[in-house]
């Protein structure tokens, strides 16, 4: 919330008039240097300061001046040209500027006609005078502004000593610790060490770094004093370390937030933990903590200093990364039943290349177990000597034998997870090799399999966390009122499907499944409990005579139809049922279906090919990380909630879920590597980002970055982009990396998150290669803000600026059911509505966080009141409605739109109630700010402190009226 970010920027700054006037909520902007020398140091901006830049001067009514702006060389006066004004008048004197404001924050810039034409990244202002004057600028590029505002504050708080400080102090700390790196390697103190060792030392520094570049970079040094020979001195190994090793970036990152400093003390840390990382309940040791573990020097860990190196080991830390490390370990209910659940499949799990030809191999299983799936196929065959072999029937995939198959998965089944194992039998034995895979079952997995009877009285499934350690049988069953040792039942033969439609055009008849009648034996079907496998009829069918327990699987195109034609059904289907969706047969390369397209819908066994790599694969992956690698993850309520309304196909925000804004910016990549097989360029890499969204269709979107060109080393990107996110349970974020190339653009790296294992702030983001390893050294440097949700520092990039006024807002809307006993229900609903919606949205002014807290329950309890009321009409709605007049079309309807109704009510209700405990929590947040600046102490309370604080409110600047400047 702004309104808590607000208050501990007043905690924290409003005693020192000087930290008080900082722009602390900026978020720094970064994009490719000005010079071919890297700023690594204050100093370095102020040098850029008297060599001067060009900036656009920006006046009132869209008047925009191109001047040269430099530093005079005694640091006293800010000079521009060309200029009507003499030269004496063209100019602010250093001591006379109040504050340097960063973006489009004076009247000037909010009155221009083209400000939206300006980078709210490249603005800044100097306030000077004592009338608050505003000189407006617009920077080239995003640094050349961090360059002026940077060397701009030092200079307001050191003067023309400025540069003496900077040389005499501040950066002696980081200078004393590579020169200490130095003469550890120069143990005879000769002055000098060898090219190599001076190499190595910094690539030790710096695993990330080329030797080939570091090499390069002494040798232009040399080349430049006109040096002969290799040694390298003290000198020289301190200028290119501080040449190499800086990101520009992440110094002016640092100095945002250092109090005009080269360093971060505890307090800056704080600050910045609190603010951008999200950190809750910080304090002094937390950063304490931080600096001991990532700062290099001796110096900075006696003093609690963290220096620009240790600030770059932090933010490249694990403790950084963008994933959320709480959902590394299981962290969902695992009590729900399991068709509550997504679950982790794979399809034809033998296979390790293509599904027509291709070798069978049990490292498929192997591989795929160790990744967390839960679920593996199994296509069993009569094989000689009487042994059950596993392929794909009526295909020319080679074979291997079921036993060793079922070693394998007693060996691996719990390797990753110790969550239910759902092995998918489906078996074209005969009855006589049926026993010997009952045999063979029985006593390698023994008491893991699971063959306890379903209970008839109980509705759902059991929850992953009874069956823990367990492995379930899927396959077919005889029914119970066969009595003797076999039977007959149904074989849906998915190879045979296969090698039928090979050559042919029309392959888009689903319901033309080969189906055959074969022999099951007794003890197999035993084996079978709470995963019987059925044929699909038709939804309304299912709704009423399908078991809990049986099991329905859907070709990838029938599934398909299903989910475009029926949604809602699908969906409804799947809250009780469970479904396995595997790909078409038409599928011979062993590409992958995107399974986004069925989880939308509930499906909760999307089999992939997991010996297959791309984009698919990547959503399955990164889909499965967010409740500790375990195979299962647990679906959005509104798919689980016997009443509730949600379509998978919804092109607009959903019903009872509030939408969420993020904002992404690229900023910065790193040691990307040469695209596999590429050769045409060398080793030249011209990247470009893509970010991109998957989940239902209202939220699937993707943007890019410009082209970096000849920089895949350390590429500055420096771009913002903004989603809205309608479902987040639902949704994922992958950010792909590209080489830009005429002849075809080439895959470097990629990383697939969901987003609600997305972290706020300043964070990395581990690149991965095609086949799913992490690629040494590579990651994308990006910054995180997400509405509603601790850290990422500047309140609109938290999604809060798209607040509505109360004239302009949008409420939810209740549907007419035209029963007039149910209608009557849910209008007295309407009232509460409205006020919860006011009150959430108000949370932004610190004045309405008293009206939550005192109201929140009271509106809560209404909202319950009226769903409850009418829940009473839901098992008789049908009856009622048809009282009323209603038939067919309008009763469903209006079944529908109780539906909708109810979901739009229990989620407004939730949203309450997690506005009040966020209300709650921001308070305790200020109060332990206040603990910590000592604010609650004896003789605090002050008038000042009881005073409106000022430090919330702007410094006012009058704007300088001249023309023609």
């Amino acid at each position: 919330m702004p309104v808590f970010m607000l208050f501990l920027y007043t905690i924290f700054f409003s005693q020192d008039g000087t930290k008080q006037k900082r722009e602390r909520k900026k978020t720094v902007s970064f994009s490719s240097m000005p010079t071919e020398k890297k700023i690594s140091s204050a100093s370095d901006c102020i040098n850029s300061m008297v060599e001067g830049s060009e900036l656009k001067k920006v006046r009132s009514n869209s008047r925009i001046y191109h001047r040269y702006f430099l530093l005079d060389a005694d640091m006293q006066s800010l000079r521009w040209e060309p200029s009507k004004k003499d030269s004496e008048k063209a100019k602010i004197d250093i001591k006379s500027v109040k504050e340097v404001r960063t973006g489009k924050n004076t009247d000037i810039f909010r009155s221009n006609g083209i400000s939206d034409q300006i980078s709210e990244d490249c603005a800044f202002s100097v306030i000077y005078g004592e009338n608050y004057e505003s000189l407006d600028l617009v920077a080239n590029s995003a640094d050349v502004a961090n360059i002026w505002v940077t060397g701009l504050r030092y200079l307001i708080s050191y003067g023309k000593h400025t540069l003496d400080m900077l040389e005499s102090s501040q950066d002696n700390m980081r200078t004393s610790w590579v020169s200490h790196m130095f003469s550890e390697i120069d143990v005879e103190d000769l002055g000098h060490i060898t090219l190599c060792n001076a190499v190595q030392c910094i690539r030790n520094l710096n695993p990330g770094l080329k030797t080939s570049k570091i090499e390069l970079k002494f040798k232009e040094l040399h080349k430049s004093k006109d040096k002969a020979g290799t040694e390298v001195t003290k000198e020289e190994f301190v200028e290119v370390f501080h040449e190499l090793c800086t990101r520009p970036e992440i110094y002016f990152l640092l100095v945002q937030f250092s109090s005009n400093k080269e360093f971060l003390d505890t307090k800056d840390l704080m600050m910045f933990l609190e603010a951008e990382q999200g950190v809750a309940h910080i304090n002094e040791e937390i950063s304490l903590e931080i600096i001991h573990k990532y700062e290099p020097s001796k110096e900075g860990k006696e003093k609690g200093w963290l220096s620009i190196d240790g600030f770059t080991n932090y933010l490249m830390s694990p403790d950084c990364y963008i994933f959320d490390p709480e959902h590394k370990k299981v962290c969902q209910d695992m009590k729900q039943p399991l068709s509550h659940y997504f679950i982790n499949s794979s399809h034809n799990t033998y296979l390790i290349e293509d599904q027509f030809r291709g070798p069978s191999d049990i490292t498929g299983y192997i591989r795929a177990l160790k990744m967390g799936c839960r679920s593996v196929e199994l296509d069993v065959w009569d094989g000689p000597d009487n042994e059950p072999v596993i392929y794909t029937g009526h295909t020319m995939t080679s074979q291997i034998v079921f036993r060793s198959v079922i070693d394998i998965i007693n060996k691996y089944a719990f390797f990753a997870s110790e969550y239910p194992l759902i092995l998918c039998l489906e078996n074209h034995c005969s009855i006589k090799q049926q026993k010997v895979m009952v045999q063979h079952m029985k006593k390698i997995l023994g008491d893991k399999l699971y063959t306890t009877s379903p209970n008839v009285e109980e509705s759902y499934l059991p929850s992953p966390d009874v069956l823990k350690g367990r492995i379930l049988i899927k396959a077919k069953k005889l029914s119970s009122n066969c009595s003797g040792v076999e039977g007959d039942v149904t074989d849906e033969d998915e190879g045979a499907e296969m090698s039928q439609r090979m050559g042919k055009e029309n392959v888009e008849q689903p319901n033309n499944v080969p189906v055959k009648r074969f022999q099951l034996c007794k003890e197999l079907s035993e084996l079978v409990s709470i995963c019987k496998s059925v044929q699909f009829k038709e939804f309304q069918v299912s709704f009423q005579v399908q078991k809990y327990w049986e099991v329905c699987s859907f070709n990838e195109v029938l599934a398909s139809k299903y989910a475009n034609e029926n949604p809602g059904d699908f969906v409804n289907y799947n809250k009780r049922f469970l479904a396995r969706v595997f790909p078409s047969p038409m599928r011979i390369d062993s590409s992958n279906m995107n399974p986004q397209d069925f989880w939308k819908c509930g499906c909760q066994i999307v089999a992939m090919n997991f010996q297959t790599p791309g984009l698919m694969m990547d959503l399955n992956i990164g889909w499965f990380r967010q409740n500790g690698n375990c195979g299962y993850v647990l679906r959005p309520a509104i798919m689980r909630e016997e009443v509730s309304f949600f379509s998978a196909n919804t092109k607009d925000s959903v019903p009872g879920v509030s939408p969420q804004l993020l904002h992404i910016k690229i900023i910065s990549g790193q040691n990307f590597p040469k695209p596999k097989g590429s050769g045409a360029k060398g080793d030249v890499v011209d990247p470009y980002v893509y970010v991109e969204i998957h989940g239902i269709p209202a939220d699937c979107a993707e943007q890019r970055t410009k082209t970096v060109h000849q920089n895949g080393d350390a590429p500055i990107f420096d771009e913002s982009f903004e989603f809205q996110i309608n479902l987040p349970e639902l949704a994922m974020v992958r950010f792909v990396v590209l080489d830009d190339d005429y002849i075809g653009d080439e895959f470097i790296g990629q990383y697939t998150i969901p987003f609600e294992c997305l972290q706020t702030g300043y964070r990395h983001v581990p690149l991965q290669s095609l086949t799913g390893e992490v690629l040494a050294h590579a990651s994308l440097f990006v910054h995180v803000a997400i509405t509603n949700r601790r850290g990422g520092g500047k309140p609109h990039k938290r999604g809060l600026s798209v607040r509505k006024g109360k004239k302009s807002r949008e409420y939810a809307s209740l549907r007419t059911l035209w029963i007039k006993t149910v209608d009557e229900v849910f209008k007295n609903a309407q009232p509460p509505i409205r006020d919860a919606t006011d009150l959430r949205e108000n949370m932004q002014m610190i004045q309405s966080l008293k009206a939550v807290i005192e109201n929140a329950d009271a509106v809560y309890e209404k909202i319950v009141h009226c769903q409850k009321a009418a829940m009473e009409f839901h098992e008789h709605l049908h009856s009622i409605g048809t009282k009323e007049g209603l038939k067919e079309r309008k009763l469903q309807k209006a079944v529908e739109s109780f539906t909708w109704n109810i979901t739009i009510l229990k989620g407004q209700a939730d949203l309450l109630k997690y506005a009040k405990n966020e209300t709650l929590e921001n308070l305790k947040q200020i109060h332990y700010a206040a603990v910590s600046c000592g604010l609650n102490k004896p003789g605090t309370e002050n008038a000042d402190v009881q005073k409106p604080r000022r430090s919330l409110e702007v410094i006012p600047e009058k704007a300088n009226d001249e023309t023609g400047d």
